[in-house]
C-alpha cells in the first residue's frame, strides 16, 4: 500500500521518516548533478526505505523509484502529493 501524501519535516530524525516523509537537506542543491542536484531525503511512501532524491524529481518533472531490492515503487511527487507512475 503506497501512502498518498508527503509529510515534511524540519529536522533530521531518521526514527521520525515514516513511509512518505521527506526532509529537506540543509545544502539542497549543493550535492549531486548541477543540472539536477540533490534535494531532500524520501522514505519511500511503499516500504519506508530511504533515498535522496533530486529537485526535478520533487518537482514531478521526473519520477522517483525506490531504490530497496524488495520494493518496486515507482511515482510522481507534486504538490506533497504522491501519483504512482502509470505502467507503459
Amino acid at each position: 500500500m503506497m501512502i498518498g501524501e508527503l509529510s515534511i519535516i524540519n529536522e533530521w530524525i531518521p526514527e521520525q521518516m515514516e513511509p512518505g516523509t521527506v526532509f529537506v537537506l540543509e545544502n539542497a542543491g549543493e550535492v549531486g548533478e548541477k543540472e539536477d542536484p540533490y534535494w531532500a531525503v524520501l522514505s519511500c511512501p511503499s516500504c519506508g526505505t530511504l533515498g535522496l532524491i533530486t529537485r526535478k524529481q520533487m518537482a514531478g518533472l521526473l519520477p522517483t523509484i525506490c531504490g530497496s531490492a524488495e520494493c518496486s515503487a515507482q511515482f510522481f511527487i507534486k504538490d506533497e502529493e504522491i501519483t504512482p507512475r502509470k505502467p507503459f
